[in-house]
Formats: structure tokens, sequence, C-alpha cells
């Protein structure tokens, strides 16, 4: 991401919030800044060669509630686990680089790095496995360096990925951050870049704050979600900036279990898949609220994608104060996301509210899967260029006539009532 782009975009989220009032479905804990902790267990200066068992015991050593600190420098690291209580401070001008070795993450089994059946043949660069407190702090760099060669081999990560894209399979590429079984984690200012797969992925995570972060990967590097919630609550991602090859957020609910509780709350996104939630839903997501966001480039803008492969119920979805450009399907509530699936796991979206919803051109798409499981949506001062065509079947759209343009099908245009200056500067000048 381009210095120009950082700092204006930074510039919009700092200068655009707006006092709301108190939603519930959001986040149900009390979010303030994150701070530095006071204790630094052990302050770190790049070896020049792997850093890995440097690192590795630091963090082993390093009492809960302290942080291991990496000086100005380029780290070199294999996979490297988290402690509970243990934060990893990325000090300004450090760079945290993970080496392009399939061998170092391998499970065992000879498959990282490889195209097989099955995917998850790599551990992450870094992980929190069933730890509590803690996170990654500070304003240096996390690596995956997704575009460097592997294994001495003639291909990079992204290039295994396009090649399993290509032949059928999935590629091995470890994910840049798992936290897995985790309490209170905290990621506060640091940049993730150029991750091999997912830059970070959560699986049963109770409580987690992403505060300032920079996630930013090519727009055509294939699998790199920003961040993936799955069967995970209380959750609060603000003040961000994301552009990935894949969705920018994610929330995911499959077998693993619910996510609810989950505020997306003054972010700016760019090149992307867009704000989702699924496709895997079979477990339900609920309580979510998505406010003052900008979707500039994203390839769909909010977006609620299944079918009945991996459908289940999704309610309680507040979409407040978006801002959307240059977006293919600005709204994409989808329950045929693939429309070959087969399975009696019917997705369900009801209670989905937009307010104060503007954008540009694009499909504004809402499908339910038949009448009697039809979309239930709200829309309040949702406003897109006379361009933008709807795609409308199987949903209960409830629409001020006089507050929807363009006008809904088989609803009668009516004059428009004064809107909000919701985007008002919202992309002023920025370098998608």
């Amino acid at each position: 991401m381009t210095k120009r782009f950082r700092n204006l975009a930074l510039l919009f989220i700092l200068t655009s919030f707006v006092v709301f009032p108190a939603a519930k479905a959001q986040d149900r804990r009390t979010i303030t800044e994150p701070v530095a902790p006071h204790t630094v267990c052990e302050r770190l200066v790049p070896s020049g060669k792997q850093d890995t068992t440097t690192l590795q015991n630091a963090i082993d050593q390093c009492s809960s509630g302290a942080a291991v600190y990496l000086g100005r420098g380029e780290f070199r690291s294999g996979p490297l686990e988290m402690k509970s209580g243990v934060t990893l401070w990325v000090g300004r001008g450090a760079t945290l680089i993970a080496i392009p070795e399939p061998a170092a993450y391998d499970k065992g089994l000879g498959q990282c790095g490889r195209i097989a059946e099955k995917g998850g043949g790599c551990r992450p660069f870094i992980s929190f496995s069933r730890t509590r407190g803690g996170g990654i702090y500070g304003e240096g760099i996390i690596d995956g360096q997704g575009g460097a060669i592997i294994g001495g081999g003639a291909e990079t990560w992204w290039q295994l990925a396009r090649r399993a894209q290509a032949q059928g399979g999935n590629q091995n590429a470890p994910r840049l951050i798992q936290i897995d079984h985790a309490q209170d984690i905290t990621f506060s200012g640091v940049t993730l870049r150029n991750a091999p797969n997912f830059h970070v992925a959560m699986n049963r995570v109770q409580g987690a704050t992403f505060w300032g972060l920079l996630i930013d990967s090519p727009a055509d590097a294939r699998n790199t979600d920003g961040i993936d919630l799955g069967a995970s609550q209380d959750v609060t991602i603000t003040r961000s900036l994301i552009r990935t090859g894949d969705d920018n957020v994610a929330i995911k609910a499959g077998d693993n279990g619910s996510s609810s509780h989950i505020s997306i709350i003054d972010n700016y996104f760019g090149w992307g898949h867009g704000m989702s939630i699924g496709s895997e839903v079979n477990s339900g997501a609920r309580d979510i609220l998505v406010r003052n966001l900008t979707l500039d480039g994203t390839t769909s803008g909010l977006r609620i994608k299944s079918d009945v492969s991996r459908g289940g119920l999704v309610e309680s979805v507040t979409y407040e104060y978006v801002c959307l450009r240059g977006n293919r399907w600005p709204l994409a509530f989808d329950t045929k996301y693939d429309p070959r699936a087969q399975g009696t796991r019917i997705p369900v979206y009801r209670r989905i509210v937009l307010r104060h919803v503007h954008g540009d051109t694009g499909v504004l798409l809402m499908r339910g899967v038949d009448e009697e499981h039809a979309l239930d949506v709200t829309l309040e001062d949702v406003r897109f260029a006379d361009s933008a065509t709807w795609q409308v079947e199987h949903a209960n759209v409830t629409a001020n006539p006089s507050d929807v343009s363009p006008p809904l099908p088989g609803r009668a245009a009516k004059p428009l009532l004064r809107g909000s200056e919701v985007c008002s500067g919202a992309f002023r000048n920025s370098d998608r």
C-alpha cells in the first residue's frame, strides 16, 4: 500500500467519526484504544540469520502482562507460538519476516507447499492457541512473503494457490496468524502484509480487538482474506485499513459454532471482496453491527453469501453510514452463492437493516431461496446512481419509496426525501 493511500485513508477515518446512538447488535464489551504494555521482558535486535529460536525462547520466558519487543531491522523466522498474556511488540522500523520454506511449516505429512485434495497441511506463521490475553502491538510490519519463491523452487505461495485453482485441489499454504480457542486478544497498530493465505483467521475466540491495523496484499493474491472470524463472539475491528485478494473481512459460522456480537466500526476497505458474512453460516450468525465503513473498489460491497450446503440463520445485522464506490455488486445478499449446491441447510436472512448506505453503480442483489424462506430486509436512506440495477428475488423489503434510489422493482418512483451527507469527502484524492 502506498504511503499516500494510507495517510489519506487514515485521515478520512480519523475525521469522519459520527456520534451515533448505541446499538444492541454489537460487541458487548466496552472498547477503548489499546495502550502499550508497561513491562518489556526482552528487547531483541535482528541477528542477520534466522531468529526463530531466539524469538520463541523470548516468548516462552516472558511473564504474563509483558511484551517481547522487536527493535529496528529485519527478523527472519519460522512459525512462532504465542503464550497467554504475552504481547509481541513490533517496534517502529522493525519487520518480522516469515521465511518462505514449506518444510518449516509442515505438520509432518509433507503436504505444506503442495496441492492436495485437502488444505490445512501447514502451521500458521504466528499462532495463539488456547491463550488468554496478550496479542500483537506496535508500528512495525509482519510480512508473510506470499510473493516470494518457496523452498528454492520456481513458484510463490500465491502462484501455488492459482495453480490449485486452475488444476483443482487445495493449496497448502500457511496462514499468517491463527487465533484458536483463545480469549481476550488485542492487536493494535501493526501492519500485516503479503500473507501466503489468510492474514488473520479466528476459531472459537471469546473477546478480540483489532485497532488501527493496516492489512495489505495484492488484489490478485488468492485466498488472502484480511480478517476471518469463525465461531467467535464479542469481536471489534476498528480504525483499520484493509485491502486484500479476497474478503476484506469475513464472518463465518460453520460446524465449529456460531458467531455473534461483532462490531465493524470506522474502517476503510480498498480492493478485495468486501464486507462478507458466510459462506459457512450453518451454526448461525447474529448481532452484527457494521458502521461508518468505506468500500472503495471492492468487487462486492456488503455481502451475505451462503447456499443449501452450508446455510443457516443470519439475523440482526445492521449496516449504517456506509459509502461505496467502484463495486461490481455493492449489495449482494445471496442464498444461492453456489447455484449448483445441494443439501438441506437452508440459508435464512432476517432482520437485515441498511441505514444511510450510499454508492454509485453496480448490481444490487437480494435473493432468497424461495418465498417460504424469503429475505427480510429494511432499507432506510439507501441511495445509488440511476445506472445501478436491482435484482430482487424471494425478498420481503420494507422501504419508503421516497427513501430509496433507484426505485425497487415493481415500486413506483417518488420524489426523494433529502438525504444525509453520508459520503461527503469519503473518497477524497485516494489512490485506489
